[in-house]
């Protein structure tokens, strides 16, 4: 028969030792983070493994390991934890005067090229609700707000999101950067397999960008030679300058940077080279009255989401 947790014989006191353990490795460890003594936190884990009717730790001499039903558990240990605190957070708002919370995930594209000046204006707009952004892989960005860990996502087209109702936010046009002083610079425009032969920059594992460059070049039959990987744009105009290669960035994000360091954005002819940022939020849960209000303001006009044009 299949076990039902009963909620009630479970409290945070109990998930927070029970995710310290696992992350330190030590039930003594555990206890003390908790300030716990250590025959209540051995007592609190014993309970809650019969509460979910298996086995989350494995004790031995050298300290505890965890189960594939604990690592299940720590998970879901972790997403309570965290929303028992935004829960608080979102409630000290109020007692501060904010008559709205939003949290809002966006990715490198988003956050760097098109969310600064818009987040700006509606805060200006609209000073009683506050906005806590994160920067996070669209994969991420599209769990989370399932997750109800943000209420709005900004993510790259193509990146599967069942459960979200998802809007256009903009369009975002990416190019091949280069030095001055590299054979590529001389072109004007480019079909990205010409470009395979030479050493590429790229952003880390992960990235939705990397995908589509390493899935581009898996499709023209080459490898993609990534000699660098970085964590952000404006590092890798950075290796770019240094001559360490080549690399694929959003216009807008390289665009005001191509003379001081000597750089040079040349066109990509393949169809993927415009790619739609989108906006999601949750088709299940329904959106407070202030992430109503942020959704509209975010919604492109026709200008804003129009290609941009060289």
């Amino acid at each position: 028969m299949k076990t039902v947790i009963n909620p009630a014989r479970v409290d945070f006191v109990t998930l927070r030792l029970f995710s310290a353990v696992v992350q330190s490795g030590s039930i003594t460890k555990g206890a003390a983070q908790c300030h716990l003594a250590l025959s209540a936190a051995s007592r609190r884990l014993s309970e809650f493994e019969a509460t979910a009717g298996a086995q989350l730790l494995e004790r031995s001499v050298q300290g505890v390991t965890v189960t594939p039903a604990g690592h299940v558990a720590v998970q879901h240990a972790i997403r309570l934890l965290q929303g028992f605190e935004l829960f608080g957070a979102e409630l000290a708002d109020f007692s501060e005067g904010y008559r709205g919370h939003v949290r809002l995930w966006a990715n490198m594209s988003a956050l760097t090229e098109f969310l600064p000046a818009v987040l700006w204006n509606f805060m200006e707009l609209q000073p009683g609700i506050r906005v806590d952004i994160e920067e996070q892989l669209s994969g991420d960005i599209v769990r989370a707000v399932r997750d109800g860990l943000a209420d709005l996502g900004v993510f790259a087209e193509g990146t599967p999101a069942d459960g979200l109702t998802v809007l256009p936010f903009r369009d975002d046009e990416l190019v091949l950067l280069c030095s001055k002083s590299h054979p590529m610079a001389k072109a004007k425009k480019i079909a990205f397999a010409d470009c395979l032969e030479h050493d590429f920059v790229g952003l880390n594992r992960g990235s939705s960008l990397l995908e589509l460059t390493s899935r581009a070049a898996t499709d023209a039959g080459r490898p993609l030679r990534l000699r660098v990987q970085v964590r952000s744009f404006d590092a890798m105009s950075q290796m770019i300058a240094a001559r360490l290669g080549v690399g694929v960035l959003p216009l807008a994000a390289c665009q005001e940077v191509l003379g001081p360091r000597k750089l040079k954005a040349v066109r990509l002819t393949d169809a993927w080279a415009h790619r739609r940022l989108l906006l999601g939020y949750s088709a299940e849960r329904p959106l407070s009255a202030a992430a109503r209000v942020m959704v509209e303001h975010l919604r492109p006009t026709q200008e804003s989401c129009s290609r941009s044009t060289w």
